[in-house]
């Protein structure tokens, strides 16, 4: 076969947590879709040395001047998605390795490409993860050897090797695509390695949309102290927590009875739950003002993620949507609807996993 055939491009879409995040890391449930209008893409080609290439907007080393350098720090951090492909490449190896998975002596170069927005709380760290995970299963020709279920503890084992604090919600959605219940309750994870997922027609979601600032100037700097007080068996986190995900266990059920008004309630009450724990200082005063934008027509709103995007639904219908449209537009806020993206797996992977 030509070089130019074995070229491999995998693709990996942004996901909106709709309830139940941030329950996720503290053994509860989510339920979560991918979304077509950002994704990041890896591409895969055999060459003589393994080349993990830079991308010239993401990962840049040459500058104009040492405040450029310094400015360009300070707005975008030290994180392009060099390392993300270099860590997945590790863990990966690793876990073939430790179960006995062979693999060819052959190299590869990978690149990438995405356009979800920084720290826009759509996981674009993640997606570059997973289309490389995608990538390195089908140029070693191993993807019917590790499981549907186990891919997202990679990608998540990858990002923990960068320090990067997240729970297995993201990544699910990712591998999965489409729309997703997840249950992380600690008997699922001891007994099985990884959550109960159960994939859900796409078409019970209403209209969505999603609000972000292009330019976002405060995510998430002030650090949380939530993880630690769970850890110290705070009985308000605790409590808080198990609201949150009962909250995705009560939006499964609105969402089989196609119960928008129960889902707009629940969509506010997990916001409301995620600010009380972790206060405004924290949550950043751009992501509450996205939030409250929403909330100032009628709308139901919440974070996709951690902050720096939010995800509403408009239970009045098109006169609603038409003043979310013009209160974001005076608030300097991009809005669109959201249309989920479909599922990156092959028909017999899908057929091997849960649904309902």
């Amino acid at each position: 076969m030509a070089a130019a055939e074995m070229v491999l491009e995998r693709r990996a879409y942004a996901r909106v947590g709709l309830l139940g995040n941030p329950s996720d890391v503290y053994g509860g449930r989510a339920l979560s879709f991918a979304i077509a209008d950002f994704s990041a893409t890896v591409r895969l080609r055999p060459s003589a040395e393994l080349l993990i290439q830079p991308h010239p907007h993401h990962d840049l080393v040459a500058f104009p001047s040492l405040p450029h350098l310094v400015s360009r720090l300070q707005s975008e951090g030290y994180y392009g998605g060099v390392r993300l492909l270099m860590a997945i490449c590790k863990v990966f190896y690793n876990h073939c390795i430790q179960n006995n998975i062979s693999l060819k002596a052959e190299n590869f170069t990978l690149s990438y490409d995405t356009n979800i927005p920084r720290q826009a709380g759509l996981s674009g760290s993640s997606a570059i993860v997973c289309a490389a995970l995608s990538c390195l299963l089908d140029f070693y020709d191993v993807r019917h050897l590790i499981k549907v279920e186990l891919r997202p503890n990679l990608i998540l084992d990858a990002e923990k090797e960068l320090g990067i604090v997240a729970g297995l919600q993201d990544r699910v959605a990712q591998v999965y695509g489409g729309l997703v219940y997840m249950d992380f309750s600690k008997e699922h994870m001891d007994k099985l390695g990884h959550g109960i997922y159960r994939r859900l027609d796409v078409n019970l979601l209403p209209p969505l949309y999603l609000i972000y600032a292009e330019n976002p100037s405060d995510s998430g700097k002030v650090h949380s102290t939530v993880r630690q007080r769970w850890f110290d068996g705070d009985e308000f986190i605790i409590s808080h927590m198990k609201e949150v995900a009962q909250l995705a266990l009560d939006g499964h059920m609105a969402l089989l009875q196609k119960d928008y008004t129960e889902l707009a309630r629940l969509m506010n009450r997990n916001f409301d739950l995620r600010r009380e724990m972790f206060g405004d200082d924290v949550l950043g005063s751009v992501n509450i003002k996205m939030v409250e934008v929403a909330r100032s027509v009628g709308a139901s709103s919440k974070f996709t993620g951690s902050g720096g995007a939010v995800v509403v639904l408009c239970p009045d219908g098109e006169a609603q949507v038409e003043l979310l449209h013009r209160a974001c537009q005076e608030a300097g806020f991009v809005v669109q609807q959201i249309i989920v993206a479909p599922s990156a797996l092959s028909d017999k992977e899908l057929t091997s996993l849960l649904t309902c």
